[in-house]
């Protein structure tokens, strides 16, 4: 952790480019996933568990960025990518990468299949089965299969049925007598992917499978010649038209247009006969499609069914969340342990309950007299939703900004948009051009000396699910400088109205990379005067060229800078002359790191209580910085200060179970900890209370992690 102090730097020799290519370093992301699906330390149905996770994130990764990049090579878009690669070299680069990540899931996927018999979970496949079983499949297949599934013949009379987003469909050749027909049949999405045969043991038959067992019976008199699955990938990015008049129906039109979006990705069984290629190519309209033979299992997302099954002995020990303890000491009275004092959550080891209960309370407080969130991401299942709606119904004033550009969740805020308006709430849908992507609800109060604003700022989305599963931040405040902000902030989302004068909170697009900038040409001041200075920053990604060559410069100039960042990462570090003060580091593990929180030495060695500490909701992306509404907000609270760098950040730094360091040339190697130096972040948080929120009755016995030996530099 010393300040590094060096003469004139070096000039830099390098032969690649200074960024790394966005979407190679997102494919890297997913392999570190897919790594955690070999990790023995895992049980065995968390392992298959993040096989599925990385599977989904690459049909993801084609729906989205691939379908742009194919969209910008159709057009002939020829701007080049921050690397200097042009659209068709970036594909290029793409495909060669992601079927080789296809086939190191097939490998991992055949490992666990092993892994799984010997715990008596087994995947069967064309196999003998004992006539027991063999009796229950066709009695399965004959009423509760047969019934469902369509076959379709391929012909003029009949021409190739719409195959939905990610459908896994088999298409077969037969004959009967001199006849041939070609046959197609969708797996539908109402069926389940694998069915459980009953029995002491876990076995499973995935449905297609137990089709091409049942064909006989499918096609009665007709011989099956040839055959084969495929399954498709559909464009299904929204871009919303600055003319579209009405936001609302636009997205209710877009969503109909999305589902039928152009094939992105063609995945085929190999070996599938040229002329039934031919015709799935023709009947898709397919041929610009990426073309991909995946040997074995299609649909690695739906692995996660069997993750479902009940093997406790084969999952993660279960964790239930703590409720603080400090509103515990106020009878479960939320504002009345903020009043006391600013309070930070760490969830997931921390309840989301906390922040449902701060909406609950505040809708059934008759002393509370107006509510306004914004919401991103809800979920299906929302008790925040339906505190809202019940606020609204007993007369309090309740705003709510849905945003409708939400990725994939589109559909889900409409629905909640107009439950939400049905019920009274003032529904506000943002901005058209950019995405309201801060998390913050305020709530006013009338107490004895006037209006008090209470206020949550949150890295994570208002989600319940994903509050279970992903690291965020909440805090909590009455401060009313902050409250101020707040409001002014909130008013812009509604109104337009642009905010003047705010005393702490930093907004985009207005200024929060102007903001960051500011931070860091202070600490290469510092640097250069021969004081303290650094940066700690932990987020999701870092792609914003801007930020990154500031970076380099507060390098160069001496300045250590310590970056945790889970996914894509364009910084090359450790290059002499550019970046060898930076170190740059990723944790994949049991809990998805989301939190994004920086902190800079202001004249001191990191951490320090006078330290610059920030939790935000934004990343450091051109996005974020330029087409959202984000905000970054200083923590000047001493005891969630010291939560903040002396708990959380240096609890990130230190890990080295599940940190994966990134290296000048864009690899990434696992961190090897030395006998007795093992540090686990997700552990020693599962296992210790926060600062901030412990109470009275644990104050004593804290423990806070030292940097020490443990630190991956």
């Amino acid at each position: 952790m010393d300040n590094v102090s060096h003469a004139a730097a070096p000039e830099p020799q390098l032969a690649e480019p200074r960024l790394f290519n966005r979407e190679l370093s997102w494919l890297a992301f997913n392999q570190r996933v897919l790594e955690e699906a070999s990790n023995p330390k895992h049980p065995l149905l968390e392992r298959v568990r993040f096989l599925s996770i990385s599977a989904n994130n690459l049909d993801e990764f084609f729906m989205v960025r691939v379908a742009g990049l194919k969209a910008h090579q159709k057009l002939g878009v020829e701007e080049l990518s921050e690397d200097g690669l042009t659209v068709a070299q970036q594909l290029t680069a793409i495909v060669a990468v992601a079927d080789q990540l296809v086939t190191s899931q097939h490998d991992v996927w055949a490992e666990l299949q092993v892994l799984l018999a010997a715990a008596s979970m087994r995947v069967v496949g064309d196999e003998p089965l004992d006539e027991e079983a063999e009796a229950w499949l066709d009695q399965q297949f004959r009423e509760q299969i047969f019934p469902v599934l369509t076959p379709q013949a391929i012909d003029p009379a009949h021409p190739f049925p719409f195959i939905p987003n990610r459908g896994l469909s088999l298409i077969f050749e037969l004959k009967k007598g001199r006849n041939s027909v070609r046959e197609l049949i969708m797996a539908p999405s109402t069926l389940p992917r694998f069915i459980r045969i009953p029995g002491p043991t876990g076995r499973y038959i995935a449905l297609e499978t137990l089709i091409r067992r049942k064909t006989g019976y499918l096609f009665p008199k007709y011989d099956v010649l040839r055959g084969g699955a495929f399954r498709i990938i559909r464009d299904s990015d929204i871009e919303v038209e600055e003319e579209a008049e009405d936001l609302v129906r636009y997205f209710r039109t877009a969503i109909k247009r999305r589902r039928r979006g152009r094939v992105v990705r063609l995945e085929l069984e190999p070996g599938i006969e040229e002329e039934l290629e031919g015709v799935v190519l023709e009947g898709l309209n397919a041929h610009e499609s990426i073309i991909s033979e995946t040997r074995g299992f299609l649909g690695m997302i739906d692995l996660n069914q069997l993750v479902e099954e009940d093997r406790p002995d084969l999952k993660f020990p279960p964790f239930t969340p703590r409720f603080p303890e400090r509103i515990r000491e106020h009878g479960g009275d939320c504002f009345a342990a903020i009043r006391e004092k600013d309070l930070l959550v760490h969830h997931p080891y921390e309840s989301f309950e906390v922040v449902v209960a701060f909406i609950q309370q505040a809708a059934a407080d008759p002393d509370v007299i107006a509510i306004k969130q914004t919401l991103y991401r809800a979920g299906k299942q929302s008790a925040i939703m339906k505190a809202l709606i019940d606020a609204a119904e007993a007369g309090k004033s309740v705003t709510a900004v849905i945003e409708l550009k939400a990725r994939f969740d589109e559909e889900q805020n409409l629905v909640w948009a107009n439950a939400l308006e049905r019920a009274g709430v003032q529904v506000v849908y943002g901005f058209m051009e950019w995405k309201t992507h801060a998390k913050v609800s305020m709530v006013v109060r009338r107490e004895e000396k006037g209006y008090r604003t209470y206020c949550h700022f949150g890295t994570g989305n208002y989600h319940p699910v994903t509050a279970r599963i992903y690291t965020d931040l909440s805090y909590f405040t009455a401060n009313p400088v902050t409250g101020r902000d707040a409001a002014k902030l909130l008013n812009y989302i509604t109104g337009y109205l642009e905010p003047r004068n705010l005393k702490q909170l930093v907004i985009s697009p207005a200024g929060l990379r102007t903001e960051l900038i500011k931070l860091i040409d202070a600490e290469i001041a510092s640097a250069k005067a021969g004081k303290p200075s650094g940066v700690w920053s932990k987020l999701n990604s870092l792609v914003d060229p801007i930020i990154i060559e500031k970076l380099y410069e507060a390098s160069a100039a001496g300045v250590p800078i310590d970056l945790v960042v889970r996914g894509i990462c364009c910084l090359r570090p450790g290059v002499p002359g550019m970046s060898e003060n930076i170190y740059v580091k990723s944790i994949v593990g049991r809990f998805l790191e989301h939190a994004r929180m920086w902190a800079f030495a202001n004249g001191h060695e990191l951490p320090h209580a006078a330290a610059k500490v920030y939790i935000s909701s934004a990343d450091w992306m051109p996005r974020n910085f330029d087409r959202r509404i984000e905000y970054m907000l200083p923590i000047e609270n001493p005891t969630v200060h010291a939560q903040l760098i002396d708990q959380v950040m240096v609890a990130n730094l230190i890990d080295n179970e599940q940190s994966w360091r990134l290296n000048s040339d864009g690899t990434y190697a696992r961190l090897q900890p030395k006998p007795g130096q093992d540090f686990n972040l997700h552990d020693y948080f599962m296992s210790n209370p926060s600062l901030s929120g412990r109470g009275q009755a644990l104050k004593k016995g804290r423990k806070v992690p030292k940097l020490r030996f443990h630190r991956g530099r």
